[in-house]
């Protein structure tokens, strides 16, 4: 790990007989982005108000920069946040948002107008200075949460599902610009998220979790095409993959993107439905062996005696109850 990173040892928290996270082991270097990713309850946000400080651990250390910051209070940290709701002043026009906290922390007005000249020319909300929340764009409420947290010159910058609360079509915008601000500065930078194609779009490294476990971290590609587990092959990928019963209490999986059509020697399977995704279409099949998801050209249209087949480097074997991914 860069002496300038994030690690998290062994890191668990328990409310009573419920374990929320559970011996979580993770680095993020200097200049990296990871995004801790999962479904809702899986312990995501509890990782990041523990690196905060706002929760106590129940096992485990935190170390930043070198130093061990398991039991600092918040304030000693040296963490900017970002949360869900942005949580700026709606009294205050962007430069008081900004100003605030540096005011707190006794930092000298020179010093302070400085500062805040940069960060906003950074995130290019100069022009919006003057404005109060109210006047401004989800998207660029955002950037002045953001501006606010690096303001802070923090060693670790946290994120919070900060663009769940804009529409689909914002967020598309907003993913390459975040990115751009967040990876490679200075500092390590998590990322928490139940959005895959944000965290596709934005992280380094993906750390998905679920129920409190880590189940595999690396990058997008190695856990899209290498899962460690079923759990980590259906989460991944849209449309999910498919999941076809096999023998001796195995399943076999196939991306919809790995079937082709074939002419003879295939699974017959027969059309049951379509779905218009603009480059491409999803065919719903149904075969012998169950239902299969499909994509294919936008242009292409049904023939009779349908049989689809698959490069067999690409199948993904998994244990049947256990999930657990089977080399073959």
């Amino acid at each position: 790990m860069s002496p300038q990173g994030l690690e998290l040892r062994n890191l668990s928290r328990r409310i009573g007989d419920r374990t929320l996270l559970h011996r979580l082991t993770l680095q993020v270097d200097a200049g990296q982005c990871l995004a801790l990713l999962g479904p809702s309850g899986c312990g995501k946000t509890t990782t990041l108000r523990l690196v905060a400080g706002l929760d106590p651990s129940s096992e485990g250390s935190i170390h930043l920069q070198g130093r061990d910051i398991t039991q600092l209070n918040p304030g000693r940290r040296q963490v900017g946040m970002v949360f869900q709701n942005y949580a700026l002043y709606p009294h205050l026009s962007v430069v008081g948002n900004l100003a605030l906290g540096l005011e707190v922390r006794g930092v000298p007005a020179a010093e302070r107008a400085r500062r805040i000249s940069t960060t906003l020319e950074l995130l290019q909300l100069s022009e919006l200075q003057d404005r109060r929340p109210a006047q401004l764009s989800g998207g660029q409420r955002q950037r002045v949460a953001l501006a606010r947290a690096l303001l802070r010159q923090p060693a670790v910058v946290l994120l919070d599902e900060p663009m769940s609360n804009l529409d689909a079509q914002l967020r598309d915008t907003l993913r390459p610009q975040l990115r751009q601000l967040l990876c490679g500065a200075d500092h390590p930078v998590l990322y928490v998220t139940h959005d895959q194609q944000e965290a596709l779009g934005i992280a380094d490294q993906i750390a998905l979790l679920n129920e409190g476990m880590l189940q595999q971290i690396g990058p997008a590609q190695e856990l899209y095409r290498n899962p460690a587990n079923r759990f980590v092959a259906e989460f991944l990928g849209r449309p999910a993959i498919n999941l076809i019963a096999a023998d001796q209490g195995q399943q076999l999986g196939i991306r919809p993107e790995d079937l082709q059509w074939v002419e003879r020697g295939g699974l017959p399977v027969k059309l049951r439905s379509r779905e218009w995704l603009g480059h491409q279409q999803l065919l719903w099949l149904d075969s012998e062996r169950g239902p299969l998801r499909m994509l294919v050209p936008s242009q292409w249209q049904p023939t009779p005696d349908l049989q689809v087949d698959w490069d067999r480097s690409h199948e993904l074997w998994f244990a049947a109850s256990s999930g657990e991914r089977i080399r073959r």
